[in-house]
């Protein structure tokens, strides 16, 4: 299994990063800032514009670190990488596996039932704290219109029936979003889900988690040999890690949504932290050292697995999936087993 390790967000613009010794060091106008032992990453992610020493790259290259670069504001831009070491067997069975209809009703229908679960119990988490009736049955009710979606879902014969019962079930969910976050002393306010760009501070937040969860799945996937391109839930598109965001959907409400809730109901967070730029509401440096501090420290913090049931880091889990779905390709399971939160 994976050591869990820790990924260095480099957030200071012309930051220059470059090894010494075995040393991952980072320069900010000359004076250096930072030097980490590189046995102590896995990857680094760069926000905004600076500069990478070709050497570092070498060695990031041959001692597995992966290096994200990321705009200013989070948009992905490439990822470097060394060589591929994954299975190309393994690589072999995954795409025959996209020509297999059975197959990949089955495997969308597990994600989806454990993303309705896991939304599901977001929501009647909150509803037992709810501070009014109203409140705690309008999130009750959201809870039964996901049970009902999945009863719908159990019902559909193919994969496009299954993504309109989920969009539909993720409206429900994200209606009833604000009422979870009524305790936050900054305020802040959900009306809808908006994306591209995010149009206020909560979707900002969930845009850079999603964004966060993203990478490490498509990390998790690389690890163990798997494509992150070769999904069976989202459409097939050059240069979108289609798998990644598939797998990822089973752990958006327990890993991203309830973190952002935490974040705000505890006033971690406030209106400083963010900066409007004509339509788009995004992070700051400042924002994301707060995010990105307590996203490390929370990979940390141990659940039990429903499957294996073992007690492992959360930032772990990412990599155990990947690892399950690839021992279904092998034939060692007979079907995907996808993470319900207890």
């Amino acid at each position: 299994m994976k050591k869990l390790l820790n990924t260095l967000y480099v957030l200071t613009p012309e930051s220059y990063l470059f090894c010494r010794n075995e040393n991952i060091c980072v320069q900010v106008g000359g004076a250096e800032k930072l030097s980490v032992p590189a046995l102590t990453i896995d990857a680094i992610v760069c926000f905004g514009k600076m500069t990478v020493s070709t050497p570092l790259l070498e060695f990031c290259g041959t001692h597995g670190i992966s290096v994200t670069f990321l705009t200013q504001s989070g948009h992905f831009m490439g990822r470097f990488y060394g060589p591929v070491s994954g299975n190309v067997l393994l690589r072999k069975r995954q795409y025959e596996s996209l020509s297999d209809p059975a197959f990949c009703r089955g495997l969308v229908q597990s994600i989806l039932f454990a993303k309705l679960r896991n939304s599901k119990l977001v929501l009647l988490r909150a509803a037992r704290s709810a501070k009014t009736e109203p409140m705690r049955g309008e999130l009750q009710a959201g809870a039964a219109l996901l049970s009902q979606a999945a009863e719908r879902l159990s019902l559909c014969e193919n994969t496009d029936a299954m993504r309109g019962v989920e969009g539909a079930a993720a409206t429900a969910y994200f209606a009833r979003f604000d009422l979870m976050m009524q305790q936050n002393p900054a305020g802040f306010r959900f009306t809808t889900r908006s994306r591209r760009p995010p149009r206020d501070e909560v979707n900002a937040l969930l845009s850079f988690t999603y964004m966060l969860l993203t990478r490490e799945m498509q990390s998790a996937m690389e690890t163990v040999g798997l494509d992150p391109a070769a999904g069976y839930l989202h459409t097939l598109r050059p240069g979108r890690a289609s798998f990644a965001l598939d797998l990822m959907e089973e752990l958006r409400a327990p890993l991203c949504d309830r973190f952002v809730l935490a974040l705000l109901n505890r006033g971690q967070l406030s209106a400083r932290d963010f900066d409007r730029e004509e339509e788009a509401v995004l992070l700051n440096e400042r924002g994301r050292k707060t995010v990105l501090t307590a996203w490390q420290k929370r990979k940390f913090e141990e659940v039990t697995h429903p499957f294996l049931n073992e007690k492992l880091p959360i930032g772990m889990i990412p990599y155990v999936q990947a690892m399950l779905f690839a021992r279904v390709l092998r034939g060692d399971l007979d079907e995907y087993p996808p993470f319900v939160w207890r």
